[in-house]
């Protein structure tokens, strides 16, 4: 089986086989630490990384457990979890913090110890948009004194990565961030080597991503993986667009009952208006009569009654 079914030059990094075959393989890891390095541009420079077991179980057997894409501590001992998120969940904050709590636990040796922690990452890149009301492409998040606006500890940081809303064009890439998020969202897309990423990394980066160098065994993975994540967004957009319709049936018979109601008050106010109206003319008319028969003359049926000449004229 050669690659003739795909059309894609690149792999998709949001498959499992791709997003592992450039962050999650020791060949590879020289593109994972200039990744990191451009992602935390304060932070002091990673030279050398290595993988840790990427499935971790709690504290007991039975214990629920976490499966990680990439897993790693560097050279100072800081711990790296680097996790690909394609699909939106309803408790996926949650699921951050609690993926966290391994790499802290795992550094506490046995015998004495004086709970000194090293630097704790969990880096999300997103297939999705999970804060609105931000345009940032990077939301970085710390524990934060909210009295004094001050990070209360600086060991523990989330770093999400909302990959719809980086727009940016090959000409209005800047630095090593830029160039990332840029392979990142548009790899698979690409037909050859934009001009702007000339840096070294990037030619390991094309080389590795390209789906033709691939041997018999890493096709196969790679189609299978890829499969499944057509197959999940077959599902993801199916299950939208059934959303999408409930709420426009559900909206329209919401708006019908509100039209509804809204016509009934509007019909009742019209009514009194109407009925009010009416019974202002008949009282009119009833002064007017009685005028008349008291042989009142005209101009002062006129102006006591309201009404004019010819509708006074016209009463029986």
């Amino acid at each position: 089986m050669g690659s003739e079914g795909l059309q894609e030059r690149y792999i998709n990094p949001y498959t499992d086989f791709g997003f592992k075959k450039l962050f999650g393989t020791d060949l590879n890891k020289d593109l994972l630490i200039s990744f990191l390095n451009a992602l935390l541009k304060d932070h002091e420079h990673i030279k050398e990384v290595s993988y840790l077991n990427a499935e971790h179980l709690g504290t007991q057997e039975l214990d629920r457990r976490a499966v990680f894409d990439v897993y790693c501590v560097n050279d100072q001992g800081e711990r790296f979890i680097v996790e690909m998120q394609r699909g939106e969940q309803q408790f996926f904050k949650d699921r951050s913090v609690y993926y966290s709590t391994f790499p802290i636990r795992e550094q506490a040796p046995k015998g004495t110890w004086d709970y000194e922690l090293k630097g704790v990452y969990v880096i999300s890149i997103l297939n999705f948009t999970f804060e609105d009301g931000n345009d940032a492409t990077i939301q970085y998040v710390k524990l934060v004194n909210i009295h004094t606006k001050e990070v209360f500890y600086d060991k523990l940081t989330y770093i999400y990565l909302e990959m719809p809303k980086f727009d940016k064009t090959e000409e209005e890439l800047g630095d090593m961030l830029d160039k990332w998020l840029f392979v990142l969202k548009n790899l698979s897309g690409l037909m050859c080597r934009p001009a702007a990423l000339q840096e070294r990394v990037f030619t390991k980066l094309f080389e590795a991503a390209e789906i033709a160098r691939f041997d018999r065994r890493s096709l196969l993975s790679y189609q299978e993986s890829l499969k499944n994540y057509r197959d999940w967004y077959s599902v993801m957009k199916t299950a939208e667009m059934k959303g999408e319709k409930r709420g426009e049936k559900r909206g329209e018979k919401r708006g019908i009952e509100i039209g509804q109601k809204r016509g009934i008050e509007i019909g009742q106010k019209r009514g009194v208006e109407i009925g009010e109206k009416q019974g202002a003319q008949k009282n009119k008319i009833a002064v007017a009569t009685q005028m008349k028969k008291d042989g009142l003359p005209m101009d002062m049926i006129i102006k006591y009654s309201g009404l004019t000449k010819e509708e006074i004229e016209n009463i029986e």
